[in-house]
């Protein structure tokens, strides 16, 4: 096995996960079978019961692991399904460590920090870098492990310690270290300094890590008398010194590191440059990228949501409404709306926010309510699934987004006023949304309805179910711990609204569609985690697509034969310059080829930071969000 180790230094949010997946990205396209492992030195087991704002959205995989954003970006780079040990965190190691020490296996020993936490994190490492997680059989040839926070957290010495044993014992030929630093520019005398970065590479060298490659990150591109600089003072090659600077969209990081020959580099210092290996097969992915800076036709997208103080929290969200924007040639532009500034007892707090909150909502193309937790902006969210139901609005809700529009409809069409939660209200009369059974009221860690669950569909000819390429069932992945109440679906039903999806015992409600409306949909599920940049996740492309007036188009494609070998192509009716053609999938997901006949300027606005905030893209009617 080879590893590939990315250290961060001088700031943390320089995009180490983004420089990881993309690192991981070319490896991949040179022919290598990459797997991916982030350690996160806090003493929390998982990232379940953190706050959004502590540390961002909290990323779900397959096997239920509650893990941090970072295995976002390697899945959706890579297009791999990773496990929850590919998360390693301090809470685990000492856990795993002292439910050894309380079997015996130390055998009497006292139990330290080296040699046992030690030899638990590098165990841990090599264990979980021989899981496949690309579909094929045995292990992957490279492994890419993320170290999070910054060099000198104390928090993390343990494993750089283990870090440093780990490439003495594997070897030089085995082992590369990058680290991803910070060169400011200071605008009083407009210079690259560098002395940041050589604080930060003594600090690692005097730690027992030696980088053999800089990944540089800067407002520009380098200067070369700065590279020489860094090489003589941080005993790094000059070709060795990759220059990360500022780009419109994060799928451009790849592409840096290709044109700055990186993978040449890591190649060789993993002593894999003799053996049979290509150059980075990277053209669709290039023609994506330089395609998605030039759609300046936009589409709105109100997200309503609790946290939207911080595009973090909603970052797989953001991720999969550009995937979807792109494939259909559109500009996202999402306004944050804080669902607590549309309820009445805003407008006497603040009014200035709820008519900003109410015009921001009411100038969408689309309304989007994502998940979340607890009671505050609740009512606002019903409000605004309220607003969307009526005015015909294409509408999507995602878990919580879902039980607030079945809420809505009790309380509006059902005319049952105190139609609620027992999530919100625990005493409520008409509890249409209500806990499920097997969870825990006593502890909050892992006891959700976690990872991918199996979704039946259950009435033909439904929008969801051609979104999802007429399939009979879909695979997709949860987090909650309320329900739509199973007692109260034939009264909705019988009204109206109709639960096209359900779980295998047909008990549990998980799609629920509004017929009679252009697009009103609402998923229990987190479509989301599995939205690739070449195969949107379905609801997701549904909802784009019927903002800008194709969604019968994306139900009911044309069928034509492909220069580029695609078979399944959508061709626009309405519009005709919108070239090019999407993919249908065997799973039912789609992807995208396009033409690069392209109308649309190139524009430098619209696009995402390498950290992973996104920046151009998203307004909130007082200016961008970064």
């Amino acid at each position: 096995m080879k590893y590939v180790l990315v250290t961060g230094g001088v700031v943390s949010g320089l995009g180490k996960g983004v420089t990881a997946s993309s690192i991981g990205l070319i490896l991949k396209a040179c022919g290598l079978r990459v797997t991916a492992i982030k350690i996160d030195p806090y003493l929390n087991t998982d990232a379940g019961t953190m706050s959004p704002f502590e540390h961002g959205e909290v990323y779900v995989l397959d096997d239920g692991g509650e893990v941090d954003l970072d295995l976002g970006n390697y899945e959706r780079f890579l297009d791999i399904k990773l496990t929850r040990d590919n998360n390693i965190t301090t809470g685990k190691i000492y856990q795993s460590v002292i439910e050894k020490e309380r079997r015996g296996d130390y055998l009497g020993k006292t139990v330290q920090v080296v040699p046992h936490v030690t030899d638990e994190i590098q165990q841990w490492i090599e264990r979980v870098a021989l899981i496949p997680v690309d579909g094929q059989e045995g292990p992957a040839d490279v492994c890419v492990i993320e170290l999070g926070g910054t060099i000198g957290d104390i928090e993390s010495m343990p494993f750089i310690e283990a870090l440093g044993q780990l490439s003495c014992r594997v070897g030089s030929g085995n082992f590369c270290l990058i680290h991803v630093s910070l060169v400011p520019v200071l605008n009083v005398v407009g210079e690259q300094k560098t002395k940041p970065t050589q604080h930060s590479v003594r600090g690692l060298r005097g730690l027992g890590l030696k980088p053999v490659i800089l990944a540089c990150r800067s407002t520009t591109a380098l200067d070369e008398n700065v590279k020489l600089k860094l090489s003589q003072f941080c005993h790094v090659p000059g070709e060795n010194i990759i220059t990360l600077y500022d780009v419109p969209n994060i799928w451009h990081i790849p592409l840096l590191l290709r044109d700055q020959k990186a993978h040449k580099a890591i190649l060789k210092v993993l002593n894999l440059s003799s053996i049979q290996w290509k150059e980075p097969e990277l053209e669709q992915w290039t023609v994506r990228t330089e395609l998605a800076d030039k759609f300046d036709e936009p589409v709105r997208v109100a997200m309503v949501g609790k946290y939207t103080g911080l595009s973090d929290s909603y970052l797989s969200v953001l991720k999969a409404l550009f995937h979807a924007s792109v494939t259909l040639h559109r500009k996202l532009v999402v306004d944050w709306v804080p669902a607590s500034d549309l309820e009445d007892a805003t407008r006497n707090e603040n009014l200035e926010g709820h008519i900003t909150a109410w015009n921001l909502l009411k100038s969408a193309d689309a309304v989007l309510v994502p998940g979340g937790f607890g009671d505050r902006g609740v009512e606002g969210k019903i409000l605004a699934a309220k607003y969307a139901r009526e005015n015909k609005v294409p509408y999507l809700g995602i878990c919580l987004g879902m039980q607030t529009a079945v809420i809505e409809y009790a309380r509006s069409v059902l005319g049952i006023q105190d139609a609620n939660s027992t999530e919100f209200d625990p005493n409520t009369r008409n509890p249409f949304v209500i806990f499920m059974p097997e969870g825990s009221k006593t502890h909050m860690g892992g006891t959700m309805r976690l990872g991918s669950r199996r979704t039946f569909f259950h009435v033909k000819d439904c929008k969801s179910m051609k979104l999802y390429g007429n399939a009979n069932f879909v695979d997709e992945r949860h987090r909650h711990r309320y329900e739509v109440n199973p007692d109260m679906v034939a009264r909705l039903e019988n009204a109206g609204l109709v639960f096209t999806g359900k779980d295998e015992t047909g008990q549990r409600m998980e799609i629920v569609e509004l017929p009679d409306h252009p697009f009103f949909v609402g998923v229990q599920f987190h479509p989301e985690f599995n939205s690739r940049p070449a195969k949107p996740s379905p609801p997701f492309l549904g909802l784009i697509a019927a903002a800008i007036g194709h969604l019968e188009d994306l139900l009911h494609p044309w069928p034509v034969k492909s220069r580029t070998r695609l078979v399944g192509c959508f061709i626009p009716r309405k519009k005709p310059h919108l070239s090019g053609c999407l993919n249908k999938h065997p799973n039912g997901s789609w992807s995208g080829k396009y033409s690069e006949h392209m109308n649309g300027s190139p524009n430098g606005i619209s696009g995402e930071q390498v950290n992973g905030s996104i920046t151009g893209l998203y307004s909130n009617g007082n200016g961008i969000h970064h």
